[in-house]
Protein backbone atom coordinates (compact mmCIF):
# COMPACT_ATOMS: atom_id res chain seq x y z
CA UNK A 1 0.00 0.00 0.00
CA UNK A 2 1.44 3.28 -1.22
CA UNK A 3 1.66 6.62 0.93
CA UNK A 4 -1.53 7.95 -0.61
CA UNK A 5 -3.04 5.11 -0.17
CA UNK A 6 -2.54 4.75 3.67
CA UNK A 7 -3.52 8.30 3.55
CA UNK A 8 -6.73 7.44 1.96
CA UNK A 9 -7.70 4.84 4.49
CA UNK A 10 -6.61 6.94 7.45
CA UNK A 11 -8.61 9.98 6.47
CA UNK A 12 -11.69 7.52 6.28
CA UNK A 13 -10.93 7.10 10.36
CA UNK A 14 -11.55 10.67 10.26
CA UNK A 15 -14.08 11.50 7.73
CA UNK A 16 -15.69 13.56 10.64
CA UNK A 17 -13.32 16.20 10.39
CA UNK A 18 -14.45 16.98 6.69
CA UNK A 19 -18.32 17.50 6.35
CA UNK A 20 -20.55 18.97 3.96
CA UNK A 21 -21.40 21.52 6.96
CA UNK A 22 -17.80 23.35 6.75
CA UNK A 23 -17.32 26.83 6.01
CA UNK A 24 -13.88 25.93 4.05
CA UNK A 25 -15.80 23.28 1.70
CA UNK A 26 -15.34 24.56 -1.55
CA UNK A 27 -17.27 22.64 -3.77
CA UNK A 28 -20.36 23.17 -1.37
CA UNK A 29 -20.12 26.84 -1.61
CA UNK A 30 -19.61 26.60 -5.66
CA UNK A 31 -22.52 24.14 -5.93
CA UNK A 32 -24.79 26.66 -3.51
CA UNK A 33 -23.50 29.40 -5.13
CA UNK A 34 -25.10 28.08 -8.73
CA UNK A 35 -28.45 26.89 -7.17
CA UNK A 36 -28.88 30.80 -5.57
CA UNK A 37 -28.18 32.35 -9.09
CA UNK A 38 -30.57 29.93 -10.57
CA UNK A 39 -33.19 30.40 -8.04
CA UNK A 40 -32.55 33.87 -8.73
CA UNK A 41 -34.07 33.49 -12.11
CA UNK A 42 -36.33 31.03 -11.77
CA UNK A 43 -38.36 33.53 -9.34
CA UNK A 44 -37.62 36.70 -11.51
CA UNK A 45 -39.09 34.53 -14.15
CA UNK A 46 -42.46 32.93 -12.05
CA UNK A 47 -42.96 36.86 -11.24
CA UNK A 48 -43.13 37.79 -14.93
CA UNK A 49 -44.91 34.94 -16.41
CA UNK A 50 -47.49 35.70 -13.00
CA UNK A 51 -48.08 39.25 -14.39
CA UNK A 52 -48.33 37.78 -17.94
CA UNK A 53 -45.42 39.52 -19.11
CA UNK A 54 -43.70 37.79 -22.07
CA UNK A 55 -40.59 35.77 -22.46
CA UNK A 56 -39.18 38.63 -24.56
CA UNK A 57 -39.69 41.13 -21.76
CA UNK A 58 -38.03 38.63 -19.28
CA UNK A 59 -35.38 38.14 -21.67
CA UNK A 60 -34.44 41.69 -22.41
CA UNK A 61 -34.69 43.03 -18.71
CA UNK A 62 -33.41 40.46 -16.42
CA UNK A 63 -31.34 37.63 -18.46
CA UNK A 64 -29.04 40.10 -20.97
CA UNK A 65 -27.73 41.23 -17.06
CA UNK A 66 -26.76 37.89 -16.74
CA UNK A 67 -25.52 36.03 -20.35
CA UNK A 68 -22.75 36.23 -21.73
CA UNK A 69 -23.11 38.38 -25.39
CA UNK A 70 -21.08 37.58 -27.96
CA UNK A 71 -21.29 41.07 -29.32
CA UNK A 72 -18.04 43.13 -28.08
CA UNK A 73 -19.95 45.84 -27.88
CA UNK A 74 -22.76 44.83 -25.77
CA UNK A 75 -19.98 42.68 -23.45
CA UNK A 76 -18.23 46.03 -23.30
CA UNK A 77 -21.46 47.77 -21.87
CA UNK A 78 -21.93 44.47 -19.53
CA UNK A 79 -18.48 43.12 -19.05
CA UNK A 80 -19.16 41.27 -15.65
CA UNK A 81 -20.91 38.58 -17.73
CA UNK A 82 -17.73 37.09 -18.23
CA UNK A 83 -18.24 36.01 -14.65
CA UNK A 84 -22.07 36.04 -14.04
CA UNK A 85 -22.99 33.82 -16.97
CA UNK A 86 -21.01 30.58 -15.88
CA UNK A 87 -23.23 30.80 -12.48
CA UNK A 88 -26.44 31.21 -13.89
CA UNK A 89 -29.33 29.48 -15.98
CA UNK A 90 -33.25 30.07 -16.31
CA UNK A 91 -35.78 28.20 -15.15
CA UNK A 92 -36.80 26.45 -18.41
CA UNK A 93 -33.24 24.73 -18.44
CA UNK A 94 -33.79 22.98 -15.28
CA UNK A 95 -32.57 19.61 -16.30
CA UNK A 96 -29.02 21.27 -17.85
CA UNK A 97 -28.75 22.51 -14.57
CA UNK A 98 -29.54 19.36 -12.51
CA UNK A 99 -27.01 17.39 -14.77
CA UNK A 100 -24.16 20.12 -14.58
CA UNK A 101 -24.39 20.08 -10.40
CA UNK A 102 -24.64 16.07 -10.31
CA UNK A 103 -21.16 16.31 -13.12
CA UNK A 104 -19.75 19.01 -10.63
CA UNK A 105 -20.35 16.74 -7.44
CA UNK A 106 -19.05 13.17 -9.09
CA UNK A 107 -15.90 15.09 -10.31
CA UNK A 108 -15.30 18.09 -8.09
CA UNK A 109 -15.58 15.65 -4.98
CA UNK A 110 -12.64 13.84 -6.29
CA UNK A 111 -10.47 17.26 -7.19
CA UNK A 112 -10.96 18.44 -3.53
CA UNK A 113 -10.27 14.82 -1.68
CA UNK A 114 -6.76 15.20 -3.81
CA UNK A 115 -6.22 18.68 -4.08
CA UNK A 116 -7.93 20.50 -1.09
CA UNK A 117 -10.61 22.90 -0.78
CA UNK A 118 -8.24 26.00 -2.36
CA UNK A 119 -7.91 24.65 -6.10
CA UNK A 120 -11.72 23.55 -7.49
CA UNK A 121 -13.01 27.28 -7.97
CA UNK A 122 -10.19 28.46 -9.31
CA UNK A 123 -10.28 25.72 -12.02
CA UNK A 124 -14.50 26.57 -12.31
CA UNK A 125 -13.29 30.09 -13.09
CA UNK A 126 -11.04 29.27 -15.65
CA UNK A 127 -12.82 26.89 -17.47
CA UNK A 128 -15.77 29.54 -17.60
CA UNK A 129 -13.46 32.51 -18.55
CA UNK A 130 -12.06 30.47 -20.89
CA UNK A 131 -14.84 29.00 -22.27
CA UNK A 132 -16.36 32.69 -22.73
CA UNK A 133 -13.36 34.16 -24.72
CA UNK A 134 -13.83 30.90 -26.97
CA UNK A 135 -17.43 31.42 -27.49
CA UNK A 136 -17.10 35.35 -28.50
CA UNK A 137 -14.10 34.35 -30.75
CA UNK A 138 -15.57 31.51 -32.76
CA UNK A 139 -18.75 33.71 -33.16
CA UNK A 140 -16.31 36.29 -35.08
CA UNK A 141 -13.77 33.99 -36.86
CA UNK A 142 -16.23 31.40 -38.00
CA UNK A 143 -18.14 32.77 -41.40
CA UNK A 144 -20.95 31.09 -41.27
CA UNK A 145 -21.43 32.44 -37.14
CA UNK A 146 -20.72 35.93 -38.14
CA UNK A 147 -24.22 36.76 -38.81
CA UNK A 148 -25.71 35.37 -35.52
CA UNK A 149 -23.08 37.46 -33.38
CA UNK A 150 -25.64 40.16 -32.57
CA UNK A 151 -27.68 37.87 -31.11
CA UNK A 152 -25.96 34.57 -29.87
CA UNK A 153 -25.04 34.40 -26.34
CA UNK A 154 -23.72 31.84 -23.26
CA UNK A 155 -25.61 30.99 -19.88
CA UNK A 156 -24.99 28.02 -17.99
CA UNK A 157 -22.24 26.02 -15.94
CA UNK A 158 -21.07 23.64 -18.44
CA UNK A 159 -17.69 25.16 -19.34
CA UNK A 160 -16.49 25.47 -15.71
CA UNK A 161 -18.02 21.61 -14.86
CA UNK A 162 -16.17 20.19 -17.86
CA UNK A 163 -12.78 22.19 -16.61
CA UNK A 164 -13.18 20.49 -13.40
CA UNK A 165 -13.96 17.12 -14.84
CA UNK A 166 -11.05 17.39 -17.00
CA UNK A 167 -8.87 18.53 -14.26
CA UNK A 168 -9.68 15.49 -12.53
CA UNK A 169 -9.38 13.00 -15.05
CA UNK A 170 -5.61 14.98 -15.83
CA UNK A 171 -4.59 14.41 -12.58
CA UNK A 172 -5.71 10.83 -11.87
CA UNK A 173 -7.19 9.26 -14.68
CA UNK A 174 -6.78 5.96 -13.04
CA UNK A 175 -8.89 6.48 -9.53
CA UNK A 176 -11.50 3.93 -9.40
CA UNK A 177 -15.64 4.40 -9.16
CA UNK A 178 -17.82 1.35 -8.01
CA UNK A 179 -15.24 -0.51 -6.63
CA UNK A 180 -17.56 -3.55 -6.01
CA UNK A 181 -17.91 -3.51 -9.94
CA UNK A 182 -14.92 -5.85 -10.88
CA UNK A 183 -12.40 -3.84 -9.42
CA UNK A 184 -13.68 -0.40 -10.47
CA UNK A 185 -14.38 1.90 -13.16
CA UNK A 186 -11.28 4.56 -14.38
CA UNK A 187 -12.89 8.05 -14.45
CA UNK A 188 -11.43 8.49 -17.59
CA UNK A 189 -14.03 6.19 -18.26
CA UNK A 190 -16.57 8.21 -16.88
CA UNK A 191 -15.16 11.41 -18.25
CA UNK A 192 -15.45 9.93 -21.86
CA UNK A 193 -19.28 9.70 -21.20
CA UNK A 194 -19.46 12.90 -19.59
CA UNK A 195 -17.98 14.26 -22.77
CA UNK A 196 -20.25 12.18 -25.07
CA UNK A 197 -23.50 13.35 -23.68
CA UNK A 198 -22.32 16.88 -23.57
CA UNK A 199 -21.90 17.31 -26.57
CA UNK A 200 -24.81 15.05 -28.08
CA UNK A 201 -26.31 17.89 -26.09
CA UNK A 202 -25.15 20.89 -27.81
CA UNK A 203 -24.85 18.91 -31.52
CA UNK A 204 -28.16 20.73 -32.88
CA UNK A 205 -26.81 24.05 -31.19
CA UNK A 206 -24.32 26.37 -33.12
CA UNK A 207 -21.04 25.20 -33.20
CA UNK A 208 -19.50 28.35 -30.96
CA UNK A 209 -21.49 26.21 -27.81
CA UNK A 210 -19.17 23.15 -28.70
CA UNK A 211 -15.84 25.08 -28.69
CA UNK A 212 -16.75 27.38 -25.91
CA UNK A 213 -17.01 23.21 -23.73
CA UNK A 214 -13.75 22.42 -25.45
CA UNK A 215 -12.15 25.59 -24.09
CA UNK A 216 -13.09 24.82 -21.09
CA UNK A 217 -12.27 21.55 -20.96
CA UNK A 218 -8.53 22.93 -21.98
CA UNK A 219 -8.77 24.96 -19.08
CA UNK A 220 -9.12 21.92 -16.83
CA UNK A 221 -6.15 20.16 -18.57
CA UNK A 222 -3.93 23.32 -18.47
CA UNK A 223 -4.00 24.02 -14.83
CA UNK A 224 -3.43 20.77 -14.16
CA UNK A 225 -0.07 20.93 -16.49
CA UNK A 226 0.89 23.92 -15.39
CA UNK A 227 0.26 22.48 -11.76
CA UNK A 228 2.84 19.32 -12.13
CA UNK A 229 5.33 22.11 -13.13
CA UNK A 230 4.95 23.67 -9.93
CA UNK A 231 2.65 26.71 -11.28
CA UNK A 232 -0.21 27.49 -9.24
CA UNK A 233 -2.64 29.09 -10.98
CA UNK A 234 -5.06 29.23 -7.99
CA UNK A 235 -2.95 31.19 -6.01
CA UNK A 236 -3.05 34.67 -6.85
CA UNK A 237 -7.00 33.86 -7.01
CA UNK A 238 -6.99 32.84 -3.41
CA UNK A 239 -5.09 35.80 -1.93
CA UNK A 240 -7.51 38.08 -3.52
CA UNK A 241 -10.37 36.11 -2.15
CA UNK A 242 -8.76 36.51 1.41
CA UNK A 243 -7.93 39.86 0.72
CA UNK A 244 -11.00 40.99 -0.07
CA UNK A 245 -13.22 39.38 2.50
CA UNK A 246 -10.74 40.37 5.00
CA UNK A 247 -11.78 43.60 4.47
CA UNK A 248 -15.01 43.26 5.77
CA UNK A 249 -13.57 40.92 8.58
CA UNK A 250 -13.68 43.35 12.15
CA UNK A 251 -10.40 43.01 13.48
CA UNK A 252 -8.29 43.08 10.08
CA UNK A 253 -6.98 45.76 8.17
CA UNK A 254 -7.15 43.43 4.59
CA UNK A 255 -3.32 42.50 4.93
CA UNK A 256 -2.94 39.00 5.76
CA UNK A 257 -1.61 37.92 9.11
CA UNK A 258 0.03 35.07 9.83
CA UNK A 259 -1.56 32.50 12.26
CA UNK A 260 -0.89 30.86 15.47
CA UNK A 261 0.10 27.83 13.35
CA UNK A 262 2.10 29.25 11.11
CA UNK A 263 4.49 31.11 14.02
CA UNK A 264 4.73 28.39 16.23
CA UNK A 265 5.00 25.83 13.57
CA UNK A 266 6.38 27.06 10.53
CA UNK A 267 8.46 30.34 10.75
CA UNK A 268 11.49 28.95 12.80
CA UNK A 269 14.31 30.62 10.82
CA UNK A 270 16.61 28.18 9.01
CA UNK A 271 16.17 24.88 11.55
CA UNK A 272 14.04 22.39 10.12
CA UNK A 273 9.92 23.39 10.78
CA UNK A 274 9.86 20.22 12.90
CA UNK A 275 11.79 18.14 15.20
CA UNK A 276 12.25 14.70 14.94
CA UNK A 277 10.14 12.51 17.78
CA UNK A 278 9.05 8.94 18.03
CA UNK A 279 5.52 10.48 19.88
CA UNK A 280 3.24 11.22 17.29
CA UNK A 281 0.79 13.53 19.37
CA UNK A 282 -3.04 13.52 17.96
CA UNK A 283 -2.71 17.39 18.01
CA UNK A 284 0.22 16.70 15.19
CA UNK A 285 -1.77 14.54 13.26
CA UNK A 286 -5.03 17.26 13.14
CA UNK A 287 -2.75 19.96 12.39
CA UNK A 288 -1.28 17.93 9.41
CA UNK A 289 -4.98 16.96 8.49
CA UNK A 290 -6.32 20.50 8.44
CA UNK A 291 -3.07 21.20 5.86
CA UNK A 292 -4.38 18.25 3.43
CA UNK A 293 -7.76 19.58 3.55
CA UNK A 294 -6.57 23.20 2.74
CA UNK A 295 -4.33 22.35 0.07
CA UNK A 296 -4.09 18.54 -0.64
CA UNK A 297 -1.82 15.68 0.16
CA UNK A 298 0.70 16.26 -2.73
CA UNK A 299 1.86 19.34 -0.54
CA UNK A 300 2.86 17.40 2.38
CA UNK A 301 6.62 17.37 3.15
CA UNK A 302 8.35 14.49 4.00
CA UNK A 303 8.26 14.94 7.57
CA UNK A 304 4.66 15.41 7.38
CA UNK A 305 4.55 11.97 5.55
CA UNK A 306 6.11 10.10 8.06
CA UNK A 307 4.36 11.53 10.87
CA UNK A 308 1.25 10.22 9.13
CA UNK A 309 2.24 6.98 8.12
CA UNK A 310 3.37 6.42 11.77
CA UNK A 311 -0.16 7.42 12.61
CA UNK A 312 -1.35 5.39 10.46
CA UNK A 313 1.30 2.44 11.49
CA UNK A 314 -0.01 3.09 15.11
CA UNK A 315 -3.84 2.35 14.29
CA UNK A 316 -2.75 -0.80 13.21
CA UNK A 317 -3.72 0.33 8.97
Amino acid sequence: MGESDRYQDYRKRKRGRFTLGQDNNALMNLFILNVIFFLIMLTLQVAYFFYQQTPQLYNAQVVQWFELPANLTKLSERPWTLVTYMFSDTGGNLMRILSNMLWLWAFGYILQELTGNDKIIPVYIYGGLLGGIVFIAANYLIPPLRSQVNNAALLGANAGTIAVAMATTTLSPNHKFFTMIRGGIPIWVLMAVYLFIDFAGVASMSAAYSLSHLGGAFAGFLFVALLRRGKDGSVWMNRFYHWFTNLFTPGKNGKNKPNVKDKVFYNTGKRNPYNKTSIVTQQRVDEILDKINQRGYHFLTDEEKQILRKAADEEEL
